[in-house]
């Protein structure tokens, strides 16, 4: 890159940024990036708004919603690890383990931030395509593993498809992965699985496989996007090595007042989710009427498999005030948003049908 001023490896030079889903108009449907739809709540908008220390730095640890987090999970407090979104956490396992000549295994296609996180840490990302199901293929990821891996990432539900990984497969999975290895399970959208076979992280982690850290979130089912605060539960020495690759007091007071105010109130939060869920099933039903092949979805989103088509399908749902989240050569990702976006996404989908 002759354009910049400075030396800068060429790999990140050529590295994209990251693509946020598109911002939409007034008049338009936000459906680009797998945010809750629902308004905050009264009581955590309090919560923040009393959070008005802004002279004084937070608490680096997130002390109080450590504690809350592992008396939730019956863990001890130095297993529980907070910090600014689960990609923040991501990006610090990463470079506390990986650098140049290592290599880290991840599914193909799923989140799209993962193979910039590699590329960050010098290291070479092994991606692994999805089943024809559009799961991460656990044995074909098992099967990729080298004395030169030193992470294993695993999303489910799988980010844009939809799919989860079951219980029996990552416990099969984890029994052929070496125990040196890290392996990083993202669950980001958990609250939205409604399948009683999927894999749970916390039962995981429960049971003693100390090379698993498994990410959960704020930003999605609680609906604190913008206030970006997720967490890591996991062995102590593993969640100590990724602070120490991170910012130090990145979570604000107000991120944990919130997310401490959305566990005060998760029995109205769950609702909510509860009805994303069912809107979600009853879009995809109507979706798979209307001619498409949609994997089966688990969270806060539905996948159109528009392969070479997904530019042009994204183009006819922005013609009609709905943002949706193509990805070019696969398909595109549409969120479950309002009640009310639901009839014209399903009329703009059978129009473009395959």
């Amino acid at each position: 890159m002759t354009d910049i001023p400075v030396r800068v490896r060429p790999e990140i030079a050529a590295l994209p940024a990251y693509k946020q889903g598109k911002q939409a108009g007034a008049t338009a449907y936000k459906l680009s990036s797998n945010e809750n739809p629902f308004d905050p709540l009264p009581g955590v908008v309090s919560a923040v708004q009393a959070a008005t220390a802004f002279n004084r730095y937070p608490d680096a640890l997130a002390g109080r919603l450590r504690d809350r987090l592992a008396q939730r999970y019956d863990v001890s407090a130095d297993r529980v690890h907070v910090a600014a979104g689960s990609v923040s956490i991501l990006y610090q396992l990463a470079q506390a383990v990986a650098t140049v000549g290592d290599e880290i295994v991840l599914p193909w296609r799923s989140f799209e931030a993962y193979p910039g996180i590699v590329t960050v840490t010098g290291a070479t990302a092994v991606m692994v395509p999805l089943t024809d199901a559009a799961e991460n293929d656990l044995t074909a990821m098992a099967a990729a593993v080298t004395d030169r891996t030193r992470a294993i990432f695993v999303c489910t539900p799988n980010n844009p498809t939809g799919a989860i990984v079951t219980q029996a497969a990552f416990d099969a999975f984890v029994a052929a992965i070496p125990s040196d290895v890290l392996i990083v399970l993202d669950e980001a959208y958990a609250e939205f699985v409604t399948t009683p076979d999927a894999v749970d992280g916390t039962a995981v982690v429960a049971a003693g496989h100390e090379n698993v850290v498994v990410l959960r979130t704020f930003s999605k089912a609680y609906g604190l996007a913008g206030l970006r605060i997720g967490y890591a539960i996991g062995h102590p020495r593993i969640l100590d090595v990724a602070r120490s690759a991170g910012i130090p007091l990145s979570v604000t007071a107000q991120a944990e007042a919130a997310a401490l105010a959305s566990l005060d109130a998760e029995e109205e939060l769950r609702a909510r989710v509860a009805a994303v869920s069912a809107r979600r099933d009853a879009l995809v039903s109507r979706l798979r009427d209307a001619g498409w092949d949609v994997p089966d979805a688990q969270g806060n989103f539905v996948w159109l498999p528009a392969g070479e088509r997904s530019l042009e399908v994204a183009a006819a749902f922005e013609a009609a005030d709905l943002v949706v989240r193509p990805f070019a050569g696969d398909g595109v990702r549409v969120s479950v948003g309002e009640e009310e976006s639901v009839e014209r996404v399903v009329a703009v989908a059978a129009s473009v049908r395959p």
